[in-house]
């Protein structure tokens, strides 16, 4: 007998959040099956009855955080209009940048994991990541579609890289440093597109 399709797409949902926060806080060779389905509070029975593999369930985490992103920008963007850069940037440099990596930007924790990743999983995280510029570059100001596009490019990068060094550094003091370096950068990169 089988679960009523709300109750599935319920658990499947558990599974990927769970799977989501074990791939970013471990990396996808950190954990196996049983380890992923101990980050949902599940069996590795209930694992597979949602996904084929441990890839797949990786592309799909991939994607929802990606996906999560995206919402996060336009979520931002709704909330402090014209003000909304500024804010995304201390955001991203603050707490995206402190928080438990489990629960940190897929983009700043899965990008390395996504280039050693199979060809649909990479297809998977491009089509996303497409989504994630479009929705910065649709909020920036007074310039052409393919100059907001360049800055959003830009900004995402450099917020991703500047985290990803924030985070490996031992040291408070630098990492901090490194993240006002970032926010200045952006200040400018900013400007230089107006």
């Amino acid at each position: 007998m089988g679960h009523p399709a709300g109750k599935k797409e319920e658990s499947r949902a558990r599974i990927l959040a769970g799977a989501g926060r074990g791939f970013r806080g471990h990396g996808y060779g950190g954990l196996g099956v049983d380890g992923l389905a101990k980050e949902a509070g599940v069996t590795s029975g209930a694992f597979y009855a949602h996904f084929k593999s441990k890839a797949d369930a990786f592309r799909e985490a991939v994607s929802l955080g990606m996906n999560d992103l995206k919402a996060g920008v336009e979520r931002i963007r709704a909330e402090r209009g014209k003000g909304w850069r500024r804010y995304f940037v201390s955001f991203y440099l603050g707490d995206r940048r402190t928080s438990d990596l489990s629960d940190s930007c897929a983009l700043q924790s899965l990008t390395n994991e996504v280039t050693r990743a199979d060809p649909p999983t990479r297809h998977a995280y491009g089509a996303a990541l497409r989504d994630v510029i479009a929705a910065v570059a649709d909020g920036l100001e007074g310039r052409t579609p393919a100059a907001r596009r360049t800055e959003a490019i830009a900004l995402l990068a450099l917020l991703s890289g500047a985290v990803s060094m924030a985070r490996a550094v031992d040291d408070a003091k630098f990492a901090e440093e490194i993240a006002a370096a970032a926010a200045s950068a952006a200040e400018r990169l900013a400007s230089v597109h107006r």
